[in-house]
């Protein structure tokens, strides 16, 4: 599919296309193998900041450490596609490569901030690793960048609270320990999943702040993952909506919240009350299907109130307008934005 995509314009970061991702299960009927990631086509911009949205277990996170080469292997493995990142092919780097990249010039704001810090060493020291690698500061001044950090996303007394460990603070801190440690090093581009997740308003407000005098102050993008609509409509330009591990719908921010073209961007706007509007929430019926039982052709038709004898057959991307492409064949007529390549996409090896 790579082939067909016309070139990045030049101030594009990171540029994933066709980025497939596959796991293996086996069981006693043999094995089988899935795709989490299903030819995924992204980019973003300098400056810009892309939102990637859906329900738990659409593959939002699986993109993301899938771009920066951490998805186990065994069981996972990037089997197609590709994600450059200025030009350069992350999925075809060895681990080597991937370090000097990650955390330096890509940094990621991980989900979980009750696992995602080692417990036996001080915060302080945690933020400063990753400063003192690549930037080949002293131990001093990587302390001092360390609690610099710990003041600007907004923990007390950031000299004391450094020589913290993790356990000494609470699962909003962790996360601020978190963001600090992701924007130690000012990359260009950041993955932030869920950066807000545990965090009141205000404080969510600030980390939000922040992210964006990093991008003013150094032109970084960003790759937003998270299921806060309301902080979608605040602070990304495009907006892609991910379901059972494809892009179903990308647009504009403002575009694709006026007129959402696919069933399911539109069932998730409905679920989300809307200040100063009375009106009756409708949830989407279902849930997201496992990634070893995907439906055939329409991934949504088993939710979809609007399916119809076509969906029964895999719908590719339709262009819809500048950049507002949408996978659904109500739209069928409209040019296609990618050839159609659907297959089954669960196979089984039988033992």
């Amino acid at each position: 599919m790579s082939d067909i995509l016309p070139d990045p314009l030049p101030d594009t970061l990171l540029d994933i296309r066709g980025l497939t991702t596959a796991f293996a299960a086996h069981t006693s009927a043999g094995g089988a193998i899935a795709k989490a990631v299903d030819t995924v086509s992204l980019t973003v911009r300098q400056g810009e900041t892309l939102a990637v949205v859906g329900e738990s277990g659409c593959g939002k996170t699986v993109l993301a450490l899938s771009v920066l080469g951490l998805i186990p292997d065994p069981p996972g493995r990037v089997i197609a596609g590709q994600a450059l990142y200025r030009g350069r092919d992350l999925a075809a780097m060895d681990e080597r490569e991937l370090e000097s990249v990650r955390g330096n010039h890509i940094a990621m704001i991980f989900q979980e901030p009750m696992t995602s810090l080692n417990p036996v060493f001080r915060v302080g020291e945690q933020i400063a690793e990753g400063y003192r690698l690549h930037k080949k500061a002293s131990r001093a001044d990587a302390e001092n960048r360390a609690v610099e950090m710990l003041r600007l996303v907004g923990i007390p007394n950031p000299e004391e609270r450094s020589q913290s460990y993790p356990f000494e603070l609470s699962g909003g801190m962790r996360q601020r320990v978190m963001i600090a440690m992701a924007l130690v090093c000012d990359p260009d581009l950041l993955f932030a999943d869920e950066p807000t997740t545990a965090l009141d308003v205000t404080i969510q407000a600030q980390i939000l702040d922040l992210m964006r005098e990093l991008q003013q102050r150094r032109g970084s993008g960003i790759l937003l993952i998270t299921h806060d609509l309301g902080v979608v409509a605040e602070t990304a330009h495009r907006v892609a909506v991910m379901y059972a591990g494809q892009v179903v719908e990308q647009a504009p921010v403002a575009e694709l919240y006026a007129t959402p073209q696919h069933p399911y961007t539109q069932g998730l706007l409905a679920s989300v009350p809307r200040l100063g509007v009375r009106r009756t929430l409708a949830p989407i019926p279902g849930m997201v299907p496992g990634i070893f039982n995907l439906p055939f052709g329409c991934r949504f038709r088993p939710r979809c109130a609007q399916a119809f004898g076509r969906c029964e057959a895999c719908p590719p991307l339709f262009e819809l307008g500048p950049g507002h492409t949408a996978r659904c064949w109500l739209h069928d007529g409209a040019p296609l934005a990618e050839p159609v390549h659907c297959e089954n996409t669960t196979s089984e090896a039988r033992a």
